[in-house]
């Protein structure tokens, strides 16, 4: 059984006047395994962010179901979702969501702390956490004292401390410069070979070509994918960069 089932998510949009809707997505369905790690890639405006805010059950969809670990998303209530979002999914943004007022240690427990976790079982959890991301130097930190490469790189610790079933990342490099971006990619890469299932929606190239499998989303609906298979970084940033170019021309879908 896979781990992630979108079956024909559609999105619509209604303004509140009732007089135009928007239909974000129109009949998205893919799955994912447990241990894949997926980019899924679209310019503005093609559903991708939208399709990340269902994941995330921050939104219902119109229509159609998302299964993770087997459990539909609409048998969950919504006063239940915080929870279940705890448990189940972690998250890194693009903007950190850093809170300054706490210390990278505090930051990264926060979950845990939501949660009523157990203060030993939180340093448990983080002390490998930390020295695989390198940022046990950092602990009694502020956010604003340290730069955006290690701000990152606390947004991922805080997301895989609940060592949660899925982790979501909304453009995770977008505010990194090129260094700082090559080791988080290297480390998703390295947290996805430990076993942790990621999803990344990116417009990056160059992030998207580290991931095992790459999903265009064009118009509300999976346009391609491409998988990694025995195929190099060069290799894979070549392919993404025709299929984009071929969506950018107006091109029909592929067979």
């Amino acid at each position: 059984m896979a781990l992630l089932e979108v079956r024909h998510l559609k999105k619509t949009y209604t303004n509140r006047f009732g007089t135009n809707q928007v239909e974000a997505l129109k009949d998205v369905t893919f799955s994912m395994e447990e241990g894949e790690y997926t980019a899924v890639m679209g310019e503005s405006g093609s559903g991708k962010t939208t399709l990340l805010n269902l994941l995330a059950s921050f939104d219902r969809p119109t229509s159609g179901d998302i299964i993770l670990n087997g459990l539909p998303f609409r048998k969950i209530q919504d006063k239940d979702l915080a929870v279940y979002r705890r448990k189940n999914l972690g998250f890194v943004f693009q903007d950190f969501n850093l809170l300054d007022t706490l210390s990278v240690r505090d930051n990264i427990f926060l979950p845990l702390v939501l949660a009523g976790e157990k203060t030993e079982e939180m340093k448990k959890r983080l002390s490998p956490l930390v020295k695989v991301l390198r940022i046990s130097d950092l602990l009694d930190k502020f956010p604003y004292e340290i730069s955006g490469g290690q701000k990152q790189r606390t947004a991922i610790a805080r997301a895989l401390i609940t060592e949660p079933k899925l982790i979501l990342a909304d453009e995770p490099t977008g505010a990194l410069d090129s260094r700082a971006s090559y080791e988080l990619l290297h480390m998703f890469e390295q947290i996805n070979q430990a076993g942790q299932t990621i999803l990344m929606v990116t417009h990056s190239t160059t992030a998207a070509s580290h991931a095992k499998r790459v999903l265009f989303i064009k118009d509300g609906t999976v346009y391609h994918q491409i998988y990694r298979g025995d195929k190099s970084r060069d290799e894979m940033f070549r392919k993404i960069s025709e299929t984009l170019t071929v969506m950018a021309s107006g091109g029909k879908e592929y067979a």
